[in-house]
Order: structure tokens, then C-alpha cells, then sequence
């Protein structure tokens, strides 16, 4: 089953922690989101490998845009 993980809010892409094929649990850290000088880490809901990373270090993301993919 494939898990979309969707940013929460408007944010920059301050950090990439995982890359696609990593192994990932229920709460690890996929990436850092900074928002007005805050980081808010971006967490996997379900245990699997990360298929897709959808952004890039800098980018701006909207809410509801698609940050990775857990498969």
C-alpha cells in the first residue's frame, strides 16, 4: 500500500533526511520543513520504503503538496 505523506502548511524544504529506497518507521523523520523560524519535521505515518521524494532542498511547498511517498 502506498502512503502519501502532504505538507500541513506553506512552508520552505529546509532539510532532506531520507532518500528513496531507505527503510523507514511509524515517526521517523522524512524531512525538515522551515517555517517563519521554525523547523517542523515531517513525519512517515506507516512503517515501509520510501518510494518517491517528491522536493528538493529549498524548495517552497503549499499545503497539501505531495512530500514522499512510502510504499
Amino acid at each position: 500500500m502506498l502512503e502519501e505523506i502532504r505538507a500541513e502548511m506553506v512552508a520552505n524544504v529546509w532539510k532532506i533526511v531520507v532518500t528513496e529506497g531507505d527503510v523507514v518507521s511509524n515517526g521517523d523523520t522524512l524531512v525538515i520543513l522551515e517555517s517563519m523560524k521554525m523547523e517542523i519535521p515531517v513525519l512517515s505515518e506507516v512503517e515501509g520504503t520510501v518510494a518517491k521524494v517528491a522536493v528538493s532542498e529549498g524548495d517552497v511547498v503549499q499545503q497539501g503538496d505531495l512530500i514522499a511517498v512510502v510504499e
